[in-house]
């Protein structure tokens, strides 16, 4: 029901938060059924056409300024939730690939649904039947994986609460274990960024400041300002805005240096040194219609990913970390999705992934960026290099070699 992309979220009848938060500490696995059924959202197009021409109403009980709502503690928002795989079997088959083991690409929907819980816990007026809010995923900051085997016949638990907040916008962290040997081991930590609209989701809408109890939370929240501060200066240093660093331009002149035929002496003649793969040489494509889940796109992503980590290294290949992932624009029903995966980047054992995901309206013929997902992969042996041919290639080398190196260093 995290439908990242700027698609629609009603929010929580109070009475129903009171018995979700009691499935929550059970059961993650029928919460997005029972979700649906909150925010009003319906498989029936003309049922859901409905619901959201009822949520226009609510648009009065929107706060005119975020000095009308009460203050909020993390507490407020602290959620528990658990998938038991090991204690109830027959939850295992929607998660189980063919190798026996857990498919990431679920773990990837529920932590979405959970950060819009999350956030909505944050945001609950109790004296309102309805949310006036739709909450949407801004963009996934990072998830880092803390061990490289999820088990398939043991239980999981996801915790996370908001960690910071602004005028309209939300952090959620969200931390998963699993049980095995008696005791919860970690397994990774996310971090998601919400953003709060209106119920026709068309601008933005203020929420509850965050109070603050400890030195603890304090740190947590300062965390927080720096994730910001960081994202802008990023946003700010993008190859789409500014030129490349001196070190990365002499990176790419380098790389094409050794790809020069030495024989003919041209700028057009390239060969491949060994042990090296052309960068258009280590794609992959698939298509979706008619669906905007976020946390559904979010899987076919991984998906995608990881088939073109595999078929460009031979072999299985591990998740080491997800960074960066930007949500633009919605998936409408009726679009079709267009996912590209691009292997931008190789070192060592590692393998860095970028899948660009566009719409494209089947009227118009119109292109249009809805995301930008960015993985890294780990393998047993030493990978081909991959070598840019063009300018545009180049830069997604590098883009794709920054976001590798920011994965090395928060990993540390």
């Amino acid at each position: 029901w995290a439908s990242p992309g700027w698609d629609s979220h009603a929010a929580a009848d109070p009475a129903v938060f009171t018995w979700l938060y009691s499935v929550l500490f059970l059961l993650i696995f029928p919460v997005r059924n029972r979700l649906r059924e909150i925010v009003g959202a319906s498989t029936n197009w003309k049922d859901h056409q409905q619901a959201l021409a009822e949520r226009a109403s609510l648009s009065q009980y929107l706060a005119q300024s975020q000095d009308e709502l009460p203050a909020k503690t993390m507490k407020d928002s602290a959620i528990e939730a658990h998938l038991p795989l090991g204690t109830q079997p027959a939850l295992r088959e929607k998660y189980l690939n063919y190798h026996n083991s857990v498919r990431f690409g679920r773990i990837l929907e529920d932590l979405d649904s959970l950060a819009v819980l999350i956030c909505y816990s944050h945001t609950w007026n109790k004296e309102l039947k309805r949310s006036p809010l739709s909450i949407v995923t801004a963009l996934v900051d990072k998830i880092d994986m803390r061990k490289n085997i999820i088990y398939p016949d043991c239980d999981i638990k996801f915790t996370g609460h908001v960690t910071w907040g602004g005028k309209t916008s939300i952090e959620a962290k969200m931390h998963m274990s699993q049980y095995h040997d008696g005791a919860y081991t970690d397994v990774l930590d996310a971090t998601f960024v919400m953003v709060a609209r209106d119920p026709e989701n068309k601008r933005a809408a203020f929420i509850n400041p965050l109070k603050l109890e400890s030195p603890e939370e304090e740190a947590i929240f300062q965390q927080g300002e720096l994730n910001k501060t960081r994202r802008v200066e990023l946003s700010t240093a993008s190859l789409l805005k500014v030129a490349p660093t001196a070190e990365e331009r002499t990176l790419v002149h380098n790389l094409f240096l050794n790809t020069l035929d030495t024989r003919t002496v041209s700028f057009r003649s390239r060969i491949l040194s060994p042990n090296s793969v052309w960068m258009e040489d280590a794609k992959m494509k698939g298509n979706i219609f008619n669906r905007i889940f976020g946390g559904f796109l979010m899987r076919k992503a991984y998906e995608l990913s990881w088939a073109n980590a595999c078929a460009f290294a031979g072999c299985r290949p591990t998740l080491v970390a997800v960074d960066d992932i930007v949500f633009r624009k919605p998936v409408e029903i009726g679009s079709l999705l267009l996912l590209s995966s691009q292997v931008c980047y190789t070192e060592g054992m590692h393998i860095q992934v970028r899948v660009h995901t566009e719409v494209l309206d089947p009227l118009t013929r119109q292109h249009s960026t809805t995301n930008v997902f960015h993985f890294t992969f780990r393998v047993e042996k030493d990978i081909p290099a991959i070598v840019p041919q063009s300018y545009g290639e180049s830069m997604l080398y590098l883009d794709g070699k920054r976001h590798f190196d920011e994965t090395m260093r928060s990993q540390g």
